[in-house]
């Protein structure tokens, strides 16, 4: 097949440091390239792939000060995409809803994967006009709040299989990997640490968005002696922080849509201690490859018992349910049933 890629130019693909969306985006266009398709990323020119790259921007948005509006830039590479679009059998954005309005009135089969949580309420009536356009969730938690749309199917995330390897013994840390945020709550993973009494290490990164919420809750929470605040960390170092870990703490307080950082933990053999939102029930096999609780107590409790958790088995249930392979491969099931669907109603 011939297949588009459309990226969030946000990070490049894949990122230099810390990016969920971009970093799914490389894996699974690296993946459909080893399949034997023929990709076309549209990705900032920072980006690397094996792929056909369509550079848009200089370079991700993020890292770029120059950058006052990132929406000129999308809808830029919009108008790139559709100067192209007849040569694609099937067009895969991820760029959430920017791209419906036009994507809606063109003939190219296309499908979206929504990446973000969608319970906030304004989506309700901008997706109510979208509803007939075809959508893939990253877990069946994220439909919750709009069941109505047209929704192909539910496509986990996956990480290339040798991306991280093994590690069958741990250290004695707690590890914290992600953003500071309110919703991602780093200030429960310090007091478990505390509670718990081991060093827990926090390799995070800061948005300008939560800088107020770093400066004036966790900052002073920093001095605690049972924390390493690391800061952000990159693709290289994960393996090490992550599989050197006692247990991953995924303290979340909001409809986590995924959770990368819980298969990156799995796929490294450590086992995850997290709270019971979003799709969390979806991805941690409750006893088997980790704990999922619903107060300080009860995580507490969990980190207790973790040495009960066959490391082993967490990797094997990377192996089998969390690999990039898999991934592509129900992708490719969605894009086919789309361009056969497109093609019978040209028939007609």
């Amino acid at each position: 097949m011939r297949i588009a890629q459309v990226s969030p130019l946000y990070e490049s693909v894949p990122p230099k440091l810390y990016g969920g969306t971009e970093r799914v985006v490389s894996y699974l266009t690296e993946e459909l390239v080893k399949l034997g398709h023929e990709v076309i990323l549209f990705a900032s020119a920072d980006s690397q792939t094996k792929a056909q790259l369509i550079p848009v921007c200089p370079k991700a948005l993020r890292l770029d000060s120059n950058t006052k509006d990132p929406i000129v830039w999308h809808l830029y590479m919009f108008e790139e995409v559709y100067k192209r679009a007849n040569m694609f059998d099937i067009i895969h954005f991820h760029t959430e809803y920017l791209h419906l309005p036009l994507a809606t009135r063109h003939s190219t089969p296309f499908v979206s994967t929504l990446h973000g949580r969608l319970d906030l309420p304004e989506y309700k009536p901008l997706f109510k006009i979208f509803k007939d356009a075809p959508f893939v969730s990253i877990s069946n938690s994220q439909r919750k709040p709009l069941p109505w749309l047209n929704w192909q199917a539910t496509v986990y995330h996956g990480l290339p299989e040798d991306l991280y390897k093994f590690y069958p013994e741990s250290e004695k840390y707690l590890a914290f990997l992600g953003r500071i945020s309110p919703e991602k709550r780093p200030d429960r993973a310090i007091e478990i640490a505390e509670k718990f009494g081991m060093k827990l290490k926090i390799a995070a990164k800061v948005d300008k968005a939560d800088e107020n919420y770093f400066n004036e809750i966790i900052k002073p929470m920093l001095k605690n002696p049972w924390v390493e605040f690391i800061g952000e960390i990159g693709e290289k170092e994960k393996n090490e922080f992550l599989g050197n870990a006692y247990a991953l703490i995924f303290p979340i307080d909001w409809p986590e849509p995924f959770g990368l950082v819980m298969i990156e933990a799995l796929a490294c053999g450590t086992p995850v201690v997290a709270w019971n939102c979003g799709s969390v029930p979806e991805i941690i096999e409750n006893g088997k490859t980790g704990y999922i609780v619903n107060s300080i107590e009860e995580a507490i409790k969990a980190l207790d018992n973790i040495s009960s958790i066959d490391r082993k088995a967490c990797r094997i249930c990377f192996e089998q349910r969390f690999t990039a392979r898999r991934m592509a491969e129900d992708y490719l099931k969605v894009y086919k049933t789309l361009v056969k669907e497109e093609i019978l109603l040209e028939v007609v």
